[in-house]
């Protein structure tokens, strides 16, 4: 790849909080190299590699936030660098109020990437908006997802980058029960009813994206006549909802603790969807996102 035959380029940042790993998801799932919480001083160097490489990739996206190392203001500075080399990149930042990422960080109970410093959550939260304010400033498109629930989000990262079909896009969700039924789930499939990795202690702190745990599942007659009854039904069915007038559908896998089993049937239904033809399709696990 030479210089002018440079791919495409996303920049994707914004708060923490903001959805940036399901905007990074999504143009994952669109055939986008993505690359996460890459060092903005290494962006020139990247570009170089990928202009010196015959087997690049045709779309890259790349996250940069305030878990990046070095100063987000020379964000600026490096995407200059970026342009002189023949690239054109495209900043998308995402934001949500205090409110929103207050409660979001409350429902999935994770840290903020600033509370390393010490700080309350409302204070790293604060402390980040004031970090990204360079980033923001330049950005070429700029979604606040303060009102959004995932499947919207996605669709406005798909729309206003020119990415959206007409067709239904599918969300498929893990969650686990004793944290509460997605409110927006359109299909409920509980998965308590299948045996569970978590009582083998060499599993019990793996996922259901893992290797081992795919495995040990697969070896289950009662998950694999499971998961085929769940994906004749969604063979039947969604297709269904495409002839409507709906540009979304949210089918959700709960378990116990979210981890194993409801993770391993979104997961391999996904994809059988993918596989099926289904051209927007998305995977979002509660209890690990």
């Amino acid at each position: 790849m030479n210089a002018r035959e440079m791919p495409t380029m996303l920049i994707v940042s914004g708060m923490s909080g903001s959805g940036k790993s399901g905007a990074l998801h999504t143009l994952e799932d669109l055939g986008y190299y993505c690359v996460d919480n890459l060092p903005a001083e290494l962006l020139p160097g990247f570009v170089r590699l990928l202009q010196a490489s015959e087997s690049a990739p045709s779309k890259i996206a790349v996250s940069i936030d305030a878990r990046s190392l070095g100063d987000l203001a020379e964000v600026p500075t490096m995407l200059s660098q970026v342009g002189a080399l023949g690239a054109n990149p495209q900043l998308l930042y995402l934001e949500a109020s205090d409110e929103v990422i207050l409660r979001r960080y409350a429902d999935t109970r994770r840290r903020h990437p600033l509370s390393h410093l010490g700080l309350a959550l409302a204070d790293a939260i604060s402390l980040d908006r004031q970090a990204l304010k360079p980033l923001r400033q330049i950005a070429d498109i700029r979604i606040d997802t303060s009102g959004l629930n995932v499947h919207q989000m996605r669709r406005r990262v798909l729309e206003e980058f020119g990415l959206s079909g007409t067709g239904l896009s599918l969300l498929f969700q893990s969650f686990a029960y004793r944290r509460g039924v997605p409110p927006d789930a359109d299909f409920v499939f509980d998965a308590r009813v299948l045996p569970n990795p978590h009582w083998d202690a060499r599993l019990r702190p793996l996922s259901g994206r893992d290797p081992e745990v795919r495995e040990h599942l697969d070896a289950e007659p009662d998950v694999i006549a499971y998961a085929g009854q769940v994906q004749a039904f969604l063979d039947s069915w969604l297709p269904k909802l495409r002839s409507e007038t709906r540009s979304y559908a949210t089918i959700a896998f709960g378990c116990s603790g979210g981890r194993h089993r409801s993770v391993y049937l979104a997961e391999r239904l996904a994809r059988h969807c993918r596989d099926s033809g289904w051209a927007e399709v998305a995977v979002h696990h509660r209890e690990l996102d």
